[in-house]
């Protein structure tokens, strides 16, 4: 199977355990042991599914499903003591896919977990391919493709590509790119997306001519 599966836990014991599951059912399993790894991670790689848990140090497991949620629809399963309903239902607010209470049993854990895969990845539906000349770009599987090569995107990148091609020949500014690929409650600096443009452009290479500077107004994606 091979499935790439985040594991964020602060509890070493069982970080251990359930890699061990992982790895016995033939998977690539990931740690992080607070929300502040686990974003760090998730900014450079690409995951099937995240096993989050809720009560971390430094940020709990609902602000890093929040934040996740703004460029991934990756399946999230939520590991926690909280059985509290309005717990529950907060988190599937959030974008959580499930929910399973602690001490849960490895194999129905590992059984939604395999479910909830398989789902993300037969969901395919149309319009969701877009292209820019020799660009394209499936929201559905979330890959990028410039000319004939796939080209391997961040999170953040693939959240940039995305929103320049949903607006094209629009510029938007770096405070709207901020807005909808980091969200309202972001306190970095808006130089921070022209980095992320930078980085995207170097992967597009030759095929990045489409995403233009407006000079003092921000970027916009022509084609």
């Amino acid at each position: 199977m091979n499935y790439r599966i985040l594991i964020v836990e602060d509890e070493p014991k069982l970080r251990e355990v359930l890699c061990d599951l992982m790895h016995s059912r033939g998977d690539i399993p990931t740690q992080a042991c607070n929300g502040v790894e686990a974003l760090q991670i998730i900014s450079e790689q690409e995951f099937d599914a995240v096993l989050l848990d809720i009560m971390m140090p430094e940020l709990d497991g609902l602000s890093v499903c929040r934040a996740l949620r703004r460029s991934s629809d990756v399946p999230i399963i939520f590991l926690t003591a909280l059985s509290d309903e309005e717990d529950k239902l907060l988190g599937f607010e959030l974008g959580a896919d499930d929910y399973i209470t602690k001490p849960f049993s490895l194999s129905v854990l590992y059984a939604k977990t395999e479910a909830l895969i398989k789902r993300n990845q037969r969901r395919v539906v149309f319009g969701e391919r877009m292209d820019c000349g020799e660009i394209v770009l499936e929201t559905s599987t979330r890959r990028v493709f410039a000319g004939k090569n796939e080209v391997m995107l961040t999170p953040k990148e693939f959240a940039l590509l995305k929103c320049l091609m949903q607006n094209k020949n629009i510029v938007l500014s770096r405070e709207q790119l901020l807005v909808k690929c980091w969200g309202y409650d972001y306190e970095g600096e808006d130089r921070a997306v022209d980095t992320h443009i930078r980085r995207l452009r170097e992967k597009l290479g030759k095929y990045s001519d489409c995403i233009k500077t407006v000079i003092k107004a921000g970027y916009k994606m022509e084609g």
